[in-house]
């Protein structure tokens, strides 16, 4: 997938729609991820924020994509680090895999595993409110 080039206004109301305040900070943040095929974590952000000379505080960049993630603008994915990566994906329900050595990212639009996750929840008298999942691997050319 190649990176979003949705532009600060675009963002901005996406921010919005999704009850986020698309403070200027938060809007760059989001610029700055947009730019981005696949995932970036806070400080890569932060880097590339202060590379094209963006005064931006890592502090900053943090509770921006945590404010984000928490409304559903952006993915969190954990890739086995102690850092979480960030990703601003499409609209709608979907699932992710993920290059355990690229850490490229490829978005599985839909949801074929929602009955099984449901009728499983039903035999446990669960109730499913949501669910993620990521598939880790390796992708082609990590392979080659």
């Amino acid at each position: 997938m190649a990176p979003n080039v949705a532009t600060g206004e675009a963002l901005a109301e996406r921010l919005s729609a999704a009850g986020v305040r698309p403070s200027p900070n938060r809007v760059l943040v989001l610029e700055e991820l947009a730019r981005e095929a696949n995932d970036a974590t806070a400080q890569e952000i932060h880097r590339r924020l202060a590379k094209r000379d963006r005064s931006v505080g890592l502090a900053t960049v943090y509770r921006a994509l945590s404010a984000m993630s928490e409304a559903g603008v952006v993915d969190e994915l954990p890739h086995g680090s102690n850092e979480t990566c960030y990703r601003l994906c499409g609209t709608g329900h979907h699932h992710h895999l993920v290059c355990e050595s690229c850490h490229r990212v490829i978005e599985l639009p839909g949801c074929p595993a929602r009955g099984w996750i449901e009728r499983g929840a039903a035999e446990a008298g669960f109730v499913v409110t949501g669910h993620r999942l990521e598939a880790r691997g390796l992708c082609a050319d990590c392979r080659s």
